[in-house]
């Protein structure tokens, strides 16, 4: 749901995403992006590509960090029948 968030209402989604810095940036980036639109109609796209990748980011830091807890809990122990 916030990858659609992200899509559509770029700075919206960061910001439910919980990422405002990057919610100003893009916000500061529609700006350009509207008015060179015009002339490039590419760049319509570039603050909603921004918002996703940011968003698809930070959630993969939030997993990494979740793990990492994990294996600290545990002990740094792998489990009894691990094979690497």
């Amino acid at each position: 749901m916030v990858y659609i968030l992200a899509a559509l209402l770029p700075p919206l989604g960061l910001l439910v995403n919980g990422q405002p810095i990057s919610a100003l940036v893009n916000l500061v980036m529609i700006v350009p992006c509207i008015l060179l639109g015009l002339i490039f109609p590419l760049l319509f796209l570039v603050p909603s590509v921004h918002a996703v990748i940011a968003v698809h980011m930070k959630r993969t830091d939030r997993r990494q960090r979740e793990v990492i807890e994990a294996i600290e809990r545990s002990g740094g122990v792998p489990p009894r029948n691990y094979r690497p």
